[in-house]
Order: structure tokens, then sequence, then C-alpha cells
């Protein structure tokens, strides 16, 4: 033991990651989650600023998740055949410019631009930020405290956004929460490079480019049909032909990789369901937490009527108890495996999102907060586990794939619940629409939580 107190801080392969090298993986991943929650808290100024409509907002953060879930796959792939200290920078480098760029935009159009450009970064560091993890962690008890300490980074990250972006918003204006990434982009990035030590490069597999563009046209095509489809028509010549476009794109990408040599996505891969399932409560359990974010942080500002600051205070119930749930969540996870923390985690948000209808529909307050706080414990608790389970059933010379696979699902399940509990969303201006759309979309998520949780249950 005292020679573990003693280790250098660039440890060998043998031993554990060093803690202030972990403290910069995880660092990564916050910001990257911050950067999600703060956005949210900041819509209703960027609305009256840029003269933006309900779908422009729904672009500006879907613009970012989109393409980060879009390149997840490849992004993977590429941590493996480059190294994943190497892409993990690369990606902090990408995100800390964008924001910068993203601070700066004098329009909506450009904003969006910005925020997908912004959105390249995270594919790159999150799945390399788990590989790091596991090669440096052997020991699989020490393997899921440390999956926790990730998840409850982003917790963390989830449940700051809310407050420091309304606070940032109310004194120095919405520009400011992408100018807040810089510095500490750049401490990461300096922590990562003294803390952190290279993986071995794991495979020399051909880059699946043609695989990689029909992700990105299918999931393209898939939100703007969603996000556009209200005020379009749904019947239009342009939302048909975009969920047609979706539909040949994924069927041309199932195609490619069931022929390619080295597919981006291996299809064996799903005939487990120990690995399939965490991946579906994956998407899940992100069209969740951040439909509800979305349709929170417009609720309290719009209908409400609350100032950005108050209404960073009135999410935090839901962001604080997801974070501080995630960082107890890995030890019980640790000690109890992973299927019964995933089951009871989806219970309690489906819980959470039934009392956040209750509180909605009787004006409460109180029911709102219960809400949140449930369903905050319920993903902090879901998290490390669905993550513990999915590394724990891929050989580690595979693990940048399958970490990349279950974030571009959480990705995957971000676009589409904002996409479409924001297509149900009434008009902002009409306080009933709103509300009744609101009822709708509610009632939607905590049937998928509920699902999730039996169909955990059973497999």
């Amino acid at each position: 033991m005292s020679r573990e107190l003693q280790i250098p801080s660039i440890p060998s392969e043998k031993e554990s990651l060093h803690a202030l090298g972990l403290t910069a993986i995880c660092f990564g991943f916050f910001m990257v989650i911050l950067d999600t929650s703060v956005v949210n808290v900041a819509l209703p100024a960027m609305q009256h600023d840029l003269h933006g409509s309900l779908e422009g907002l729904q672009w500006v953060v879907n613009g970012y998740t989109l393409i980060f879930a879009s390149l997840l796959l490849s992004a993977g792939t590429l941590g493996d055949r480059l190294r994943h200290k190497r892409t993990f920078l690369t990606g902090y480098v990408l995100f800390t410019g964008a924001s910068l760029l993203c601070s700066l935009a004098p329009s909506l159009n450009i904003l969006i631009a910005a925020r997908v450009l912004q959105g390249v970064g995270p594919a790159l560091l999150v799945p390399s930020s788990l590989s790091l993890i596991t090669h440096g962690f052997q020991n699989s008890e020490k393997r899921a405290r440390a999956v926790g300490f990730w998840a409850g980074s982003s917790g963390i990250g989830l449940a700051g956004g809310p407050i420091v972006g309304g606070l940032l918003v109310e004194t120095l204006g919405w520009r400011s929460i992408f100018l807040l990434n810089v510095p500490f982009g750049l401490l990461a990035l300096a922590l990562t490079m003294r803390f952190v030590s290279e993986t071995p490069r794991t495979t020399t597999q051909k880059r699946d480019l043609w695989g990689q563009a029909c992700v990105i046209v299918a999931l393209a095509t898939l939100t703007y049909a969603l996000i556009e489809g209200r005020s379009q028509g749904w019947i239009s010549p342009q939302i048909v032909g975009m969920f047609l476009l979706c539909i040949g794109a994924s069927g041309g990408f199932l195609l490619i990789e069931t022929r390619h040599s080295t597919p981006m996505l291996p299809l064996q891969f799903f005939s487990s369901a120990a690995f399939s399932m965490p991946i579906l409560v994956g998407c899940i359990l992100n069209f969740g937490l951040y439909g509800i974010l979305f349709v929170l942080s417009l609720f309290f500002q719009d209908i409400y009527h609350y100032p950005a600051a108050l209404a960073g205070v009135a999410l935090l119930p839901i962001t604080v108890a997801t974070g501080s749930t995630a960082l107890i969540s890995g030890r019980i996870t640790a000690r109890l495996g992973t299927r019964r923390p995933m089951i009871g985690g989806l219970a309690a948000s489906c819980l959470g999102t039934l009392l956040l209808l209750l509180g909605e529909t009787g004006d409460s307050i109180l029911l709102l907060t219960a809400g949140e706080i449930l369903i905050g414990l319920g993903c902090g608790m879901t998290v490390p586990a669905m993550t513990t389970a999915i590394l724990n059933t891929v050989p580690k010379s595979q693990v940048g794939v399958a970490s990349a696979l279950l974030n571009a699902s959480r990705q995957l399940g971000g676009v589409l619940g904002v996409a479409i509990l924001g297509s149900i969303l009434g008009s902002l201006s009409e306080r009933s629409a709103f509300l009744a759309g609101m009822h709708i979309a509610l009632l939607l998520v905590a049937l998928l939580f509920l699902l999730g949780s039996v169909l955990i249950s059973i497999t």
C-alpha cells in the first residue's frame, strides 16, 4: 500500500491512473455537460437578442448534440487508431475554439453553425475519456468507482449549469456562457497533458467513411423533419422527403456495416442483451433528461416569467440530484452489479416525471421540485450502472467503439428528446397551448422511463 502512495505523476501501464489524471479526464466531460445545461437557461435570452423562433432554439440545442451523436462512432474508432490521449486533447482544442466562435455569433444562423462545430469536440473527447479510464484501472471495482466519478462529473456540470448560466445571462449576457468554456478548456488541456499517460494503439482498421456519411444524413434529416414538421406541415413534400431520405440512409448504413471489412459499428455487439439493453437505456435516459430540461427551461421563463437566474435555481433540484447521486452510484454498482441500479433508477425517473405532470397541471411548485429530485436521483443512479455494464461486455481492444456507441445512443436520445418534445409543445405566447403540449410531452417521457425499467427487469 505504501508503494501506491508514492507512485509518480505519470503511472506505468500496470498501475492505476493517477488521481489528478482521473480529475483531468472527468473535468473534460464536466465541461461538455456544463455547456449543455448552461445553454438551456440562456435560450429565451438568445431568442430575444437574435429574434429566433422555437424551432431556432431547438436547432441551437440540437445542432450541438446532432453532430456529437453523428461522429461518436467514428471518433471511438479514431481513438483506438490514433491513441486516446491525443484524440482527447484534439477534441478539447476544437470544443474550446468553437466556444469562442459561439460567443461572437452575430446572428442565430451563425450561432447554430458554431454550435455544430462545437459538437465535433465532445465527439472526440467523450469516448476517449472512458477509454483512458478503462486502460487506467485494471481492477473492475476500481474501474466502476472511477466510472462513478466520471458520471458524477457530468452530474456536477449538469447541476452547476443552470445557476451559473442564469447568473451569467443576468449579469454579463448570454454570450458569456460560451466564453466561460475558454479558461476552463485551457485548464483541462494542461491537466491532461501533465497527468494522463497515452494508451497503446489497439487497431489499424480502415475508416468507414461511407458508413459515417450515412449516419450524418440519417440523423440530420430525421432531426430536421421532427423540428420543422409542425411549421411546414407533417405531410408537406419537404418533410415527407426528409423522412424518406432518413429511412434510405439508415438502410444504406446497415447494408454498408454488414459488408465492410472493419465496420464503424460491429453489429455482432447486439447479439448480446447484456450489451444492447444498456444502449437502449442510454437513449431513453437522455431523451427524457434533455427533453425535460428543454421543456422546463421554457416553462419557468416563458410561463412562470422567471428571470434567467431564478429559472436556473428552479432547475437545480433535478441537476443537483443527478450529480450527487452519480458520485455514489459507482460504489453502489460495484456492490450490487449493474442491473438493479438501472431498474430502480428508471423507475424513480418515471415516478418523478409523473409528479412533474401533476405539478404542472396543479400549478404546484412543491410537486415540481419533488418530481425534479426523483428524476435526478434516477438518472444519477442509472448512468454509472449502464456505463459499467457496457465496459464489462467488450474486450479492451474494442472499448473505444463500445463507449462511443453508448454515448452516441445517449446523444441520439437527447436530439430526439428536444426535437420531439419541442414539436409537441404549443406556442410560447399562448399559455394554455403550451401547457397542453407540455402535458403530453411529460406523459410520453414517463412511459419511456417505465418501458426501460420493465425491459431491463425481464432481460
